[in-house]
Parts: structure tokens; sequence; C-alpha cells
């Protein structure tokens, strides 16, 4: 864990960029997401890579349970339209839009398992092309194609 804790710490920054901070913190987060990863000790990775892929999608269910668990309070949400630009976008403090995007990309993992694979790594990761393929044992233009696809795929299924 020490040798992926900075790392860890960066991608959670990139994750909380934007909000108004609430009660999660970066560190918060990686930990959070480590206990997920945790909870499947049984679970191996090839590499670091294949680490980092798998960290992300821990980090995206820990900020979809905490707007899971805001939106309980509230009993109320809307619909935002959210887009996926090329860079990595932070997510707004709004859970309705953490929830909209989770349920699209559950249901693009339901048709699509790659795809979902590379918006998690990308999106939420914040992993390079070259990192996504060799997690996921592609190439880099094979992600970049997956990434236009998956991208199209999810504006659809956000549109209102």
């Amino acid at each position: 864990m020490p040798a992926v804790y900075d790392q860890l710490h960066l991608i959670a920054r990139r994750q909380l960029a934007g909000h108004d901070g609430g009660t999660l913190s970066t560190t918060g987060l990686v930990h959070e997401a480590y206990l997920k990863l945790a909870d499947h000790s049984s679970m191996t990775w090839r590499d670091r890579s294949h680490f980092f892929a798998l960290a992300s999608v821990a980090m995206r269910h820990v900020l979809v349970d905490r707007a899971r668990a805001r939106l309980a309070q509230k009993r109320e949400g809307t619909r935002h339209r959210i887009t996926l630009d090329d860079e990595l976008v932070a997510i707004p403090d709004q859970p309705e839009v953490v929830l909209q995007l989770s349920e699209a990309i559950e249901r693009l993992a339901a048709a699509e398992p790659r795809l979902a694979r590379v918006v998690d790594c990308r999106f939420f990761g914040g992993m390079s092309d070259e990192e996504i393929a060799d997690a996921l044992q592609v190439t880099p233009r094979t992600v970049q194609r997956d990434w236009v696809k998956a991208r199209m795929l999810l504006r659809r299924a956000l549109e209102p």
C-alpha cells in the first residue's frame, strides 16, 4: 500500500476537485476505497495498472454510496445533464448526478463490459490511454476507440 498511496491520493484529489468538500476528504476517499479493495482479499491484480483500474472502480463505488446516502436523506432529486469531456472532469457536488452516471455505467457494463471498465479507469481513475491499455490488456488505440464509443453511449443514456 505505501508504494501506491501517493498515486491513490492524486486520483482521489482529482475526483474531489471542485467539490465543496463535505465530509469526505481525499484521505477519506483513499481509505474507503482501500477498505472496499481489502473486502475482496481473494482478488488479485496482475500489475500496477490493473490495481489502479480496480481502485478507480472502488472510488466510484464509494462516491456512489455516499451520493445514495445523501439522496436518501433528501428523498428527492432531479436529473441534470452532464458531459464526459476528454479531460478528467470532476463530478459536481450533486449526488443525483453521481447516481445517474453510475446507473448509466452499470447499463453500459451489462452490454459492453470493456467500455464500462474504460470509463471507470479514465473518468474515475484519471488513467492515461496507455495505463488503461496495460490494465485491460488491449492496445492504446483500442482504448481510444472504446472511449469514443462509451462517451456516445453514455451521452445517449444520460439525455433527458
